[in-house]
């Protein structure tokens, strides 16, 4: 470069260490931003993940108050057809049969 009369200390002060300065700011800039929206993300994130669960436990809450269980449906079911079979005999005794000849 002497030979265009270019000093190369010259050179390195003027450009090359303004320019490395520049994208040493420019990379620091992106990464602090990038930390922070790293952060906020995770902070969402964490937000998220409590609403689902306080969803799901109240989801929980709900069925566990308003499950019948298999023994109760059961239990229901032969005490409605014992009902129904005492009416049929009650009706045939009267001679009331639904209409039918």
């Amino acid at each position: 470069m002497e030979h265009l009369g270019i000093d190369p200390l010259w050179w390195v002060t003027a450009v090359e260490l303004p320019v490395l300065g520049g994208l040493f700011l420019l990379i620091w800039r992106a990464r602090l931003d990038a930390d922070q929206r790293l952060d906020e993300l995770a902070h969402r994130l964490e937000i998220g993940v409590g609403q689902a669960r306080e969803a799901l436990s109240a989801y929980k809450l709900e069925v566990a108050k308003s499950y019948a269980t298999t023994g109760t449906l059961k239990d229901v079911e032969k005490r409605l057809t014992e009902h129904l079979v005492r009416i049929e005999a009650k009706l045939d005794s009267v001679g009331i049969n639904g209409g039918r000849p």
